[in-house]
């Protein structure tokens, strides 16, 4: 294995054993999901960002900025799509936690559990990209194809946990 794959976590050497980076993956995602993937920064930017009620502001003060000339049409979908996609990281963030757990107490291997968390990683970070980048219906999809990526890596950590606890158990 190359010097790549050992600091991934995905050595298959059987001399060495393979630490489980999914306590790191949950950081990342973690601060991802509450502090990198927030629209404060963008609503700071764009001057529309109200600490009293922050959950309001482009509903309340969206629309009126584009008309003030502050913003753009554009800025706002932006800000928009920036909002659903920090709700949905937050959203799904539960999930993650709860399937690399599963898998980290059922003893699943940790080549197995770095792979899927580095995969749901990637996952997500594409889903992030294509969710602020893209606002072409037929591009969409790259983001759907994302999220659905996401999803499956936790249902097999889900699935490996169970067939570990079982075969465990017998």
């Amino acid at each position: 294995m190359s010097s790549l794959a050992a600091v991934l976590g995905l050595n298959s050497n059987t001399l060495t054993p393979t630490p489980n980076y999914a306590p790191y993956h949950a950081i990342f995602n973690f601060l991802s999901a509450y502090v990198f993937f927030s629209s404060r920064f963008l609503k700071n930017s764009y001057g529309i960002d109200h600490n009293v009620n922050p959950r309001e502001d482009v509903t309340r003060f969206g629309e009126r900025a584009v008309q003030e000339g502050k913003i753009t049409q554009k800025q706002l979908n932006l800000l928009k799509r920036n909002e659903a996609l920090h709700a949905n990281a937050v959203d799904h963030f539960p999930m993650f936690i709860g399937s690399a757990l599963f898998a980290t107490v059922a003893k699943v291997p940790n080549e197995t559990v770095n792979r899927a968390c580095l995969v749901y990683t990637t996952a997500r970070l594409v889903y992030a990209a294509a969710y602020l980048a893209i606002d072409k219906v037929a591009l969409s999809y790259i983001r759907s194809l994302a999220w659905w990526a996401g999803n499956f890596t936790c249902m097999y950590l889900l699935w490996q946990s169970g067939k570990a606890l079982n075969s465990a158990s017998l």
